[in-house]
């Protein structure tokens, strides 16, 4: 009898298989032509990385069309995306434009403007060599962007080398080195070296420089500079014996206090306050009035260094700005002193402010420059003195109150006060309100607390008032 081996048999029950599968090969969704031939060009179709922006810059590179240097950045080398895809992306290539006699067929790879120039999955350097001919089309896949292999990592995987430079790096350079010398130059010539990572720490992303374990206890000045493309920062002097956080600005250096890391609830108004105010409030009026307060507002909610300018910061509130909410901003010191709609929006920003004793300007953190503070100019001191508003009462009203702003709310806070006392002149009756007078410009409402009341009059408390109060206006009673 004859045995079959059960290898054997198995190989047999999958020939109907296997033979199916070479019959019809299996075209994924991102294999599909999306661009139209053209007579005379080559046709790359690009399948670009997981993760590529759709608003990125993506550029071919090769010996064909002078290397880097010459084809970022120029249109005739960059990509266009396939309008129904984020994925395939295209470029039309006239063999007439290449140099120095070389075709695709010499190798290409491709550069992104977001996320560096391509790699293989083993980060090392890709070398393409497939080419259409004329009027035909090819995919290429592109491996993995530079980016991708330089993700923060976890704080604590890393064994750094001696003491760590953090540096959060809002320098606006491109490619970002590092110089040192003084005791030694411990990274070496000019102009030095590249950030040996990225790293993470408490929701801030840092690039980071190990200083080397045999260099401990140098003194040395860091010269932060784009890789020697001719812009620099001034030194910056330490003494290697701990860690450094520092900011970079276009400006210069900051150390930075990672303490100082702030979460905002909702968006935030940030003040450079050079107003000399004692106080500082924000009220907000529009879609919905006395928004997170009634006047004169909400308080300062902390300060933060941004690009080493110091900001009193509001934050506005998640709801608030997920509501859509427009409002007006007003800026005050709560006694008397304000910039009306310093900005009107929905809410859907954060906003940056420098503000003077009389005025407010939105400013852009990154190129703002501190200016000088500007405090109110301080009068030579008045001697007090006692003074009193004399008020003639023909209003009808059965309670009468005076409220005071201006230089301050000098009888306290709404309704104001009422009379000490009552005396008469000349055979007629007055409120007598008592002040305490040394130049105050302030400005007077009468009321009745009880719904009526009215704009009076604006006085200096430099002297005595004689005022004859009607139902609906006042004015000053001649001597």
């Amino acid at each position: 009898m004859k045995k079959f081996n059960i290898i054997s048999l198995m190989l047999l029950m999958l020939l109907p298989m296997l033979g199916g599968c070479s019959k019809d090969e299996i075209i994924f969704d991102s294999e599909l032509p999306r661009f139209e031939l053209r007579p005379g060009y080559e046709l790359l179709e690009v399948i670009v990385p997981q993760g590529t922006l759709a608003t990125d810059k993506i550029y071919i590179v090769g010996e064909f069309n002078g290397g880097e240097e010459n084809a970022v950045g120029n249109p005739l080398w960059q990509l266009e995306k396939a309008s129904d895809t984020d994925v395939k992306w295209g470029i039309y290539l006239d063999p007439k434009t290449f140099v120095n006699g070389k075709t695709l067929a010499d190798g290409y790879y491709f550069y992104s403007a977001e996320q560096g120039a391509e790699r293989t999955l083993e980060n090392t350097p890709v070398v393409h060599t497939e080419h259409p001919g004329l009027g035909q089309r090819c995919n290429v896949i592109a491996y993995r962007w530079a980016d991708y292999f330089n993700k923060p990592v976890d704080p604590g995987e890393i064994d750094h080398d001696g003491y760590v430079i953090y540096v959060v790096d809002n320098s606006g350079y491109d490619d970002l080195a590092l110089y040192a010398w003084g005791d030694a130059e411990i990274f070496g010539g000019w102009p030095g070296i590249k950030a040996t990572g990225k790293v993470e720490k408490d929701g801030v992303l840092y690039q980071y420089f190990d200083t080397g374990a045999a260099n401990e206890g140098m003194n040395v000045n860091l010269i932060f500079n784009d890789n020697g493309n001719g812009k620099q920062l001034g030194d910056y002097n330490v003494t290697l014996n701990q860690d450094f956080y520092l900011e970079l600005t276009p400006n210069g250096v900051n150390e930075f206090d990672p303490s100082n890391v702030v979460t905002h609830d909702g968006y935030a108004v940030f003040v450079v306050d050079n107003s000399g105010w004692d106080e500082l409030y924000l009220y907000m009026w529009g879609d919905v009035n006395d928004l997170n307060g009634g006047w004169p507002g909400m308080s300062v909610t902390g300060t933060q260094t941004i690009n080493g300018v110091t900001y009193k910061y509001f934050d506005l509130g998640a709801a608030n700005c997920d509501a859509g909410l427009t409002e007006h901003i007003i800026l005050n010191n709560g006694n008397g002193k304000q910039i009306d709609d310093v900005v009107v929006f929905a809410l859907d920003r954060d906003v940056y402010i420098e503000l003077k004793s009389n005025s407010a300007t939105e400013i852009d953190p990154e190129t703002y420059q501190p200016g000088d503070v500007d405090p109110d100019p301080v009068p030579d001191p008045v001697p007090e003195q006692d003074y009193n508003i004399y008020v003639q009462n023909l209003t009808g009203w059965s309670e009468f109150y005076i409220y005071a702003w201006g230089d301050e709310e000098y009888f306290g806070g709404w309704p104001g006060a009422q009379a000490s006392s009552t005396t008469e002149i000349d055979g007629v009756t007055y409120l007598v309100f008592p002040v305490k007078g040394k130049g105050q410009i302030e400005n007077l409402i009468f009321t009745d607390n009880a719904g009526n009341q009215y704009d009076a009059m604006q006085v200096t408390f430099d002297r005595d008032y004689t005022i004859i109060a009607n139902l609906e206006s006042a004015e000053l009673k001649a001597n």
